[in-house]
């Protein structure tokens, strides 16, 4: 098998809310402004901090998860997606460690299959000398993670900053960079973190974060060290287009952007041409013969998706003509009766689901989970397992009798429960999903939208 030369870094933390987005992202705008070509990658099922990684490399970014693939295809997509890049910089999720049930998905098992160094970042806000023996204990903690050096967040003063990293070195451990304290990095935060970058696709605020990061890190140190990561095995190649031929409307606007590229295109590997519109701006769906609707923020937007009405009767009549509908969670929302939003309001959504939708004051679930099928649907058969993800405020109450269409396991605690709606041609639920994970899903997807086709 041959082996790809894969330049790489992985850009960690000790723990959530460390500053590593920022970093990170400022790390890919500088790399990218010395002309090197960075291809950006999140490690876990996040959607939010991959648009600002690309938006800083100017390009897409890529999600890596153990969970939602195998190793064997989460590998795949890293030398697939790389393979124009002169370096790629990934960005972990949560502390090093952390992860799903016995650590999957965690940072240091990508590092660990993908054998690429790691820079640990430390926030040392209210922490001097101590910001050492967590470096110590992270790197101690579990050898096969190639920690190759720390950078510090988040410092107070000057002679702040010398305390820690004098301390750190003096454990052996390099200090790549130190980052003040800067209020004027942050982006702006919701409910489910960061706010989206089709809500502030701010060249100017991106440009701040790597006029403040570009000086406070050693970028010639960091190429090196992406630089000395060895080769990686190609693996197998992704499957050429099929040559069933099918048009698939997904729903991309400020209001449903939660998607995977890879996994775009695992159902462009089925045979599908995928093309874009706009619940919120569009009159109509394009001429088409399936329609996707994705996460996002359905109820910011609430009272605008309900005034187009001519949007909610094109998708109801697509609907009642038998045409393939797929919804993920915000998506899932938008095809229920209606949406009560944080102040109460109720807002008239799609009514494809006998559901209703309530935003609550608090998360209701995040987590991996097993979805298994009641019967069969657009995308599974009856009993068939399908790994994904959940992660909303809101409740979904039905309306009278419904037609579940899963029963979820919850992966940490083993919980289960009935979830989503499931028809002949409907399937909505709050479970995010990996075609790339599960390519028979998108085949099957394809293949009820050909059947539609072929009866017009």
């Amino acid at each position: 098998m041959s082996r790809a030369e894969r330049p790489r870094l992985v850009i960690a933390a000790v723990h959530s809310s460390s500053g590593k987005t920022t970093i990170t992202g400022g790390i890919i705008a500088a790399l990218t402004a010395a002309g090197l070509r960075v291809h950006p990658y999140k490690v876990g099922p996040d959607y939010i901090d991959p648009g600002y990684l690309g938006l800083a490399a100017g390009s897409r970014a890529d999600n890596l998860d153990t969970w939602l693939t195998d190793e064997a295809v989460m590998k795949r997509i890293f030398v697939s997606a790389s393979k124009d890049a002169d370096i790629s910089v990934i960005e972990g999720v949560m502390g090093l460690y952390d992860g799903g049930q016995n650590g999957i998905s965690s940072t240091a098992q990508i590092a660990r299959v993908l054998n690429a160094p790691v820079l640990l970042v430390i926030d040392v806000r209210s922490m001097g000398e101590s910001a050492a023996a967590v470096a110590k204990g992270f790197r101690d903690y579990d050898r096969s993670v190639d920690i190759r050096g720390v950078i510090i967040n988040r410092y107070g003063s000057d002679s702040h900053k010398n305390m820690v990293c004098e301390a750190i070195e003096r454990i052996g451990i390099p200090v790549l960079g130190a980052v003040p304290r800067n209020k004027e990095a942050e982006v702006r935060e919701r409910h489910l973190g960061l706010l989206p970058v089709e809500e502030n696709n701010s060249r100017e605020h991106n440009e701040k974060i790597r006029m403040m990061i570009e000086p406070a890190v050693n970028l010639e140190a960091i190429i090196k060290i992406a630089r000395s990561a060895p080769a990686l095995e190609e693996g197998s190649i992704i499957s050429q287009q099929s040559d069933k031929k099918v048009k698939i409307a997904v729903a991309r606007d400020e209001a449903f952007s939660f998607y995977y590229p890879e996994s775009i295109a695992a159902v462009e590997a089925a045979g599908a041409e995928m093309i874009y519109f706009s619940p919120l701006h569009d009159e109509s769906i394009p001429e088409c013969h399936g329609l996707i609707f994705g996460g996002g923020f359905p109820e910011v937007f609430a009272a605008q998706l309900a005034a187009n009405l001519s949007m909610k009767g094109s998708i109801s009549r697509a609907a009642k003509r038998g045409m393939p509908v797929y919804a993920e969670c915000g998506g899932f929302m938008y095809l229920t009766n209606e949406i009560i939003d944080f102040d109460g309001r109720l807002h008239k959504m799609t009514g494809l689901i006998p559901m209703s939708c309530k935003m609550n004051d608090s998360m209701r679930t995040v987590g991996y989970v097993t979805a298994e099928a009641l019967d069969d649907n657009i995308i599974a058969v009856k009993g068939e397992k399908l790994r994904g993800h959940e992660f909303h405020f809101s409740t979904a109450e039905p309306e009278g009798p419904i037609q579940y269409a899963f029963e979820f396991t919850k992966n940490r605690t083993q919980e289960k429960y009935t979830a989503g709606f499931a028809s002949d041609n409907i399937l909505g639920s709050y479970l995010h999903l990996h075609f790339a994970g599960f390519p028979k899903a998108a085949e099957r997807l394809v293949d009820r939208c050909l059947k539609y086709k072929n009866r017009l």
